[in-house]
């Protein structure tokens, strides 16, 4: 019988920022790599026994340490989050939903991962969306600064996710972010990824224009909020990681 819902993280990432020579994914956060605390979780979840990593840079290394508790497709050219997922789509085959991760988001429990698949799967929309809802951007919380603001109407739907850059003053006091944590129905998925575009800076494909791609189909964003917000948080800078870090050390008091 097919696995109808899959999980996809995302892990092909270079990681310039970090200034580390192992890739991104391998970090080590309070001694273990990033990837390892979320496999741990997606197969704990019973949502995936066996996740699909898309690999790119340090692809041999990710392999050789996570062995054959997930399966493999190779990002050749890095072209952003949104082309990542499209090379894993023959990976996918006979799944209906898949959640998309990221190999750098350590600390997203079982749990979430659980409430996110049977959500989408119970609502069955083209997208489902995890929001986190921060009290503050103070200590560890900075994290979530650079995150995509939710901008909801009045009627309280999701009407855009607006990215830092492009947010006015007002809107950055929004302490509902994005943290990038989707489940797509795949059959609508197939039919739009290849409508993404790479005209940014960065010259990406990014997977957040699928949520906009979405909205402009008048199509209903489902989105579940994340119980703590430390399952948000990315590690993408050495600060991040001391946050990451410090976060980790706050818990466990």
């Amino acid at each position: 019988m097919p696995q109808t819902t899959r999980v996809v993280i995302l892990a092909a990432g270079k990681g310039k920022r970090m200034g580390v020579e192992v890739p991104k994914a391998l970090v080590p956060i309070c001694g273990r790599p990033m990837i390892d605390y979320l496999v741990d979780s997606v197969v704990a979840s019973g949502v995936d026994a066996k996740p699909v990593v898309v690999v790119g840079h340090g692809a041999d290394e990710i392999k050789q340490y996570l062995g054959d508790r997930c399966d493999y497709v190779t990002q050749l050219e890095q072209l952003g989050t949104g082309h990542a997922l499209k090379c894993a789509l023959p990976l996918l085959e006979g799944a209906r939903h898949i959640v998309v991760l990221y190999g750098d988001h350590a600390f997203v429990s079982s749990d979430t991962i659980k409430h996110l698949a049977e959500t989408c799967v119970a609502v069955d929309a083209p997208v489902t969306l995890m929001v986190v809802k921060t009290p503050d951007f103070e200590g560890w919380r900075q994290a979530f600064v650079n995150f995509g603001r939710i901008i909801r109407g009045i009627n309280g739907e999701v009407e855009k996710i607006i990215e830092k850059k492009d947010a006015s003053e007002e809107e950055l006091k929004i302490k509902e972010v994005n943290p990038g944590y989707y489940c797509f129905r795949l059959d609508w998925l197939k039919e739009n990824i290849h409508k993404l575009e790479n005209k940014n800076s960065q010259g990406e494909f990014y997977l957040t224009d699928l949520i906009g791609l979405a909205m402009s189909q008048g199509l209903p964003i489902k989105t579940i909020e994340v119980d703590d917000p430390l399952e948000g948080v990315g590690v993408n800078t050495p600060e991040q990681l001391r946050m990451a870090e410090e976060a980790v050390n706050s818990a466990k008091k």
